[in-house]
C-alpha cells in the first residue's frame, strides 16, 4: 500500500489515496502506522476517497483508531494532495467530511499549494449537540469542576467538540495529566478536544492542545477555530485572531456577515511512502 505523509504546522497524518487503493480495516491500520516505534508515526491517517457530493471525501483516524469528524490541518493538506496529484487541479476544491462539505481556497506558485484558506463554516454552540451535559443552552464562561480544581471553560463544536480554556500561562501545564481528565470529563458524553489559551492581545493567542484519541499534538484546525470563537464570545478578542500553535501560527476569522468561520495556514509534503 502507498501513503503519504504529509504535515500542517506539525499535526501530521498519513495520506492514502483511495482513487488507487483498498483499505480493509482503516481503525486497525491508524494504530499500526501510527506508533512511532512500531510503525510510521503519526497522529493517524486520512483516506482521500471519490465523493459524489465533492471533489473528494476525506475519513480521518486518529491515533487510536477512533473516527473523528473533521480536521482542520487535514483538510488543508488534502487539498494540496488532490490538486498536486491531478485529483482536482483546480485553486477552488470542495471536500466532503463528516461534518459536511468544505469549500477550500488554493495559493498557487510554480505549481505547489503553498497555503490554503478553508471555509469551515458556522460554529455549532448548541451545549446538548456539541455535545456536553451542562444544563444550559451555551456553555459561555461556566464553571467545570476537574479533579478538584475549578475551571472556566467554553464549548464549540467545529465539526468536532471542543473546550477552550483561558489561562494565564500555557507553557508548564502537565497537558499529559490535565489533558486526559478533561477529555474522559462526565460532562463529555463523546469525549472532548482541549485547548488551553492564553490571551496575548487583542489579536493573538497562544494555544496548547490536548485532542481526543491523540493526546497533546503540535497543532489542531478545528481547535484554533473553537478558540477563536471562544476569545469573541467572552470579549478577549475581536472576530480576526492570529492563534500561535506549538506547530506554528494559523489566521482565523470569524466572518461577522455569514457565521462562517475561515482558517488559513500551511500544508507541506513530507514523504511519500510504502508499506
Amino acid at each position: 500500500m502507498k501513503f503519504t505523509k504529509m504535515q500542517g504546522i506539525g499535526n501530521c497524518y498519513l495520506y492514502i489515496n483511495c482513487f488507487e487503493e483498498q483499505v480493509e480495516d482503516p481503525a486497525a491500520l491508524s494504530v499500526a502506522l501510527s506508533d512511532v516505534h512500531f510503525g510510521v508515526g503519526s497522529d493517524g491517517i486520512i483516506l482521500i476517497k471519490p465523493s459524489e457530493r465533492a471533489d473528494c471525501e476525506m475519513d480521518i483516524y486518529n491515533a487510536d483508531g477512533s473516527r473523528a469528524m473533521m480536521c482542520g490541518n487535514g483538510i488543508r493538506c488534502v487539498g494540496k494532495y488532490v490538486y498536486e496529484r491531478g485529483i482536482a487541479q483546480k485553486d477552488v476544491i470542495t471536500v466532503d467530511t463528516q461534518s459536511g462539505v468544505k469549500t477550500l481556497y488554493l495559493t498557487i506558485t510554480e505549481g505547489k499549494v503553498k497555503s490554503v484558506r478553508v471555509n469551515m463554516g458556522k460554529p455549532d454552540l448548541c451545549a446538548a449537540t456539541i455535545p456536553t451535559l451542562f444544563p444550559v443552552k451555551q456553555v459561555v464562561d461556566e464553571p467545570l469542576v476537574v479533579q478538584g480544581t475549578e475551571y472556566h471553560v467554553t464549548c464549540v463544536s467545529m465539526g468536532n467538540p471542543h473546550c477552550v480554556v483561558f489561562q494565564p500561562e500555557v507553557e508548564n501545564l502537565d497537558l499529559a495529566k490535565i489533558g486526559l481528565e478533561f477529555e474522559f470529563h462526565p460532562m463529555f458524553p463523546a469525549r472532548v478536544n482541549t485547548e488551553f489559551v492564553r490571551v496575548l492581545n487583542s489579536q493573538e493567542v497562544r494555544m496548547r492542545v490536548w485532542e481526543r484519541g491523540s493526546g497533546e499534538t503540535w497543532a489542531c484546525g478545528t481547535g484554533a477555530c473553537a478558540v477563536a470563537v471562544a476569545c469573541a464570545l467572552n470579549g478577549k478578542t475581536g472576530r480576526n485572531v492570529l492563534v500561535h500553535l506549538n506547530g506554528g501560527d494559523l489566521s482565523i476569522q470569524w466572518d461577522e456577515a455569514t457565521g462562517n468561520v475561515f482558517m488559513e495556514g500551511p500544508a507541506e509534503f513530507i514523504f511519500d511512502g510504502e508499506t
